[in-house]
Parts: C-alpha cells; sequence; structure tokens
C-alpha cells in the first residue's frame, strides 16, 4: 500500500483512526465557537464522550509499539474535550507536552491552499487560467495547459518529483538534504504528463511545490513570509511555522518522534527522527504547529474568517473524475478532503505525516464538532494505518465500543 494509499484509508475514519496507561489525563473544557449558527440542526449536539477517548487512548507511551505520544484537542457548539497521553521522550519518561510542537506534514497544503485562494479573491490569479501563463518557461511544450484549480485539487497530471524513495534508511541517510523546490518541479516535469489535466486525480506533493513557487511570482516575497502574512500573524498562530531550507530542529518544546527500526536480532529500535530537514516538502508539508493553533487555524477556516466564502467553496468542492490508483471517485478538495460515514454524515479534514509524527485536523462544516490530533507514530509512514489513530478518531466521532 502506497503514500497515498494509505491516505484514503485514513481520510475514511475521519481524517487519517491505541494502546495501553495516559500520563496527563484529560480534562473537559468549553470552546468558542463563531457567532453564525447552523441554519439547520446541527451534526453533532452532544459533547464528546470523554470516558471513550481516554479508553481510546489508554497505553500511549514509551513501551507502546504503536505511538508514544498522542495530543488531541476536539470542540465545536457540541462542547470540547482535551488530553495528552504519554511521554514527551522514551529515555526520560517526562509526560507528553500538551502545547508540544510537532511536523504537521501535508496539513500544510491546507494552509497553501488558502493563500492561493487568497489571491484568487484579490484577482491576482484566475483560478481557471492556466499556470503556464503565471509561471512561463517552466512547463515544457508537450504539456497540455494546467489550471491553478488542477493544481489545487491533485487533477494536474503532473508526476512526482523523485527523492531518496520509501525506504526508511534511505530516507535517513538523505535527511539533511537541502532540496530546491525549482529542480523539484524541473525533474517531475521532464518526465512528462502522466494523464490529461482534468481527467483524474492523483494526490502529489507536486502540485503544492508548483503553487508555492506560484505564490512567490506572484507576490514577489517568500512563500513562508505570505502565509505568515495572510494567515498566522491575523489568526495569532503564534506557536506555528516554518523550519526554513536549511533548519533541521523544531523551534519550542515538542515531543520527540520515533521511527520504530528493526534490529538483525530480531528486536527494535526507536529511532529519534525529530531532527530533519524537510525542505524536500516545502509548501506541500513542512509546517510545525500544535494541536491549539490547528483548532484555532479549523474554526476560522470553516468560519469564512480566512478565505472569502465565494473561494472557499473550492475547499468543499470535490472534482467529478476518479483517483487514478483506487479508481473510485475522487474525495480531495483545495486543500482539503471530504469524508462520508456509513450512515452519511459528511466531514471535512486534512491529514499529514512526517516521521515521527501523525497529524490529522477535520471538522462538521457547521463547526459543532472540531477535531486535531497529533500521534507520535512509530511508523509514520508505514502501509497501515495506526490503530490508535483508529480508536482515537472513532472515539471523538462517537463510533467507539471498547
Amino acid at each position: 500500500m502506497n503514500a497515498r494509499t494509505r491516505t484514503l484509508v485514513a481520510a475514511t475514519l475521519l481524517l487519517g483512526i491505541v494502546s495501553g496507561p495516559a500520563v496527563a489525563q484529560a480534562a473537559p473544557r468549553q470552546v468558542a465557537v463563531p457567532a453564525r449558527a447552523p441554519v439547520s440542526a446541527p451534526v453533532y449536539s452532544h459533547a464528546p464522550d470523554a470516558k471513550a477517548l481516554t479508553e481510546a487512548l489508554e497505553g500511549v507511551g514509551a513501551h507502546d509499539k504503536d505511538a508514544t505520544a498522542a495530543l488531541v484537542r476536539i470542540g465545536g457548539s457540541s462542547g470540547g474535550w482535551q488530553g495528552a497521553f504519554g511521554v514527551a521522550d522514551v529515555g526520560s519518561g517526562r509526560p507528553a507536552l500538551e502545547q508540544g510542537r510537532f511536523r504537521a506534514g501535508s496539513v500544510t497544503k491546507t494552509f497553501t491552499a488558502a493563500v492561493v485562494l487568497q489571491l484568487a479573491a484579490e484577482g491576482k490569479l484566475d483560478l481557471d487560467e492556466p499556470v503556464q501563463q503565471y509561471l512561463p518557461g517552466t512547463f515544457p511544450d508537450r504539456f497540455e495547459p494546467v489550471s491553478v484549480r488542477q493544481l489545487l485539487n491533485h487533477t494536474s497530471g503532473i508526476k512526482p518529483a523523485d527523492g531518496p524513495g520509501d525506504d526508511f534508511e534511505a530516507q535517513w541517510r538523505h535527511r539533511f538534504d537541502v532540496v530546491d523546490p525549482h529542480d523539484q518541479i524541473a525533474g517531475a516535469l521532464a518526465q512528462g504528463p502522466e494523464f490529461v489535466p482534468g481527467r483524474a486525480q492523483h494526490y502529489l506533493n507536486i502540485n503544492y511545490t508548483v503553487l508555492g513557487v506560484l505564490i512567490e511570482k506572484l507576490t514577489g516575497t517568500t512563500y513562508e513570509e505570505q502565509v505568515d502574512r495572510r494567515i498566522l500573524r491575523p489568526l495569532g498562530l503564534r506557536q506555528t511555522s516554518f523550519p526554513g531550507r536549511t533548519q533541521t530542529r523544531m523551534a519550542g518544546p515538542y515531543n520527540h518522534g520515533y521511527q520504530a527500526v528493526p534490529r538483525p536480532d530480531g528486536s527494535t529500535e526507536l529511532r529519534d527522527v525529530s531532527v530533519w530537514n524537510s525542505s524536500d516538502r516545502w509548501a506541500a508539508g513542512d509546517i510545525i504547529s500544535t494541536t491549539a493553533d490547528l483548532e484555532r487555524f479549523t474554526v476560522a477556516l470553516f468560519s469564512g474568517r480566512v478565505v472569502p466564502r465565494a473561494q472557499l467553496e473550492e475547499m468543499f468542492t470535490v472534482p467529478a473524475v476518479k483517483d487514478i490508483e483506487t479508481g473510485k471517485k475522487a474525495v480531495l478538495t483545495a486543500g482539503l478532503s471530504r469524508i462520508v460515514m456509513p450512515d452519511g454524515t459528511e466531514l471535512w479534514g486534512k491529514t499529514g505525516s512526517r516521521l515521527g509524527y501523525s497529524t490529522g485536523m477535520g471538522a462538521a462544516r457547521d463547526l459543532s464538532r472540531t477535531l486535531v490530533y497529533s500521534v507520535n507514530s512509530t511508523d509514520a509512514k508505514g502501509e497501515n494505518t495506526n490503530p490508535v489513530i483508529d480508536r482515537l478518531v472513532l472515539a471523538a466521532l462517537d463510533r467507539w465500543q471498547s
């Protein structure tokens, strides 16, 4: 199962869905909700089940094979709950930091999409215009026009950029490499198109790498500066940042991330993967944040306070194509994913993973329930969904049975 398939499996369970005693006990709380009330009955009308959530996260810690820590925040008009479980690092056994920072991976794409949609609202770009118009000389002539919208919803047909591969040890050897996004784009485009733009959906980082370069071209400043000026500062997301091209450490306190690595004798090593250069993900996946900041961002985004409502609809519009890998109907939008539960309940969100860290954020569109989590997965890029996340999401959505 490749990374794209893992993402779809995770999304089916909401955003990404445990094991043994909570080091930090969860506490109920009240969460502010936007003034605009839903026009119909809320998707969620009762508070989350604290008992089920605590049971779902029992045992996370230094001796759990699936996750060393888990941070959770649930909010919305139906009530709130939060908790920190596990350890900050396996060596000392210190309790997990509730406001510890983490690498949020592809949750970055939601921020990138928001900036692009803001630029569209300002008339600086047209979503239906070819990106070739804004980045002349970047695409070879054999590419048909690729619209900005097709980059946003992963229907561009651009092939993935080259990298060290999926093998952990290969990635470990290259963990301090500094990658230039322009080189990634050139390498991807040199392979030619994968399919005619707009004919299928293929979730790939390269689409958002191109969007990052597009943001810089249209604004004359760095991608990071635009996200900071347009989103982080206005919303007061003071614990959210980008590491920069050469930075390998997370600024501020964080819970260490680990990868379970088999030893020749059959035992397992938990290798600390917290220090890593993530320039190869850039506008597609290198943001650092906290659960509190991502919760605030989610509420502001869904409330129309980040992207004007006309452009915000792009985030809730799924293209009428099929996923190229699964053959099923597309579920990805501009920066989000649609999740329909078996009973028809519709939710929207985004997951992300970097080695050592699995992140998810999402909500019912009426904001009657929001969920943000960071799970320090010991195999964040593995083939199977993490059972800690499985149980957490089911409990958060009132579908947990102990």
